[in-house]
C-alpha cells in the first residue's frame, strides 16, 4: 500500500516546478517595475509641483507691487 517515490521526478512535476519558477521570476520583475514607475511618478509630481509653485510665486510677485487705484468717491450734487 505504501508507494515509493522514484528518484526521478515525473515530467509533470518538472513542468510544474518550471512554471512556478518562471512565475516567481516574472512576479519579482513586475513588482520591481511597478516600484520603479511609482518612484518616477512621485519624482515627476514633485518636479511639476515645484514648477507650479515657482510660477505662482512669480505671478504673485508681479501683481503685489502694483496697488489698485483707489476708487473715487461720488459727490452728490443737489440740482435746483
Amino acid at each position: 500500500m505504501s508507494t515509493k517515490k522514484s528518484a526521478e521526478p515525473s515530467p509533470q512535476s518538472v513542468a510544474r516546478a518550471e512554471r512556478q519558477r518562471v512565475a516567481k521570476e516574472e512576479g519579482a520583475q513586475a513588482m520591481a517595475e511597478a516600484e520603479r514607475r511609482s518612484v518616477e511618478l512621485r519624482q515627476n509630481m514633485q518636479r511639476l509641483r515645484a514648477l507650479r509653485e515657482a510660477k505662482q510665486a512669480d505671478e504673485d510677485g508681479a501683481e503685489a507691487p502694483a496697488p489698485k487705484p483707489a476708487k473715487k468717491k461720488r459727490v452728490k450734487r443737489i440740482v435746483k
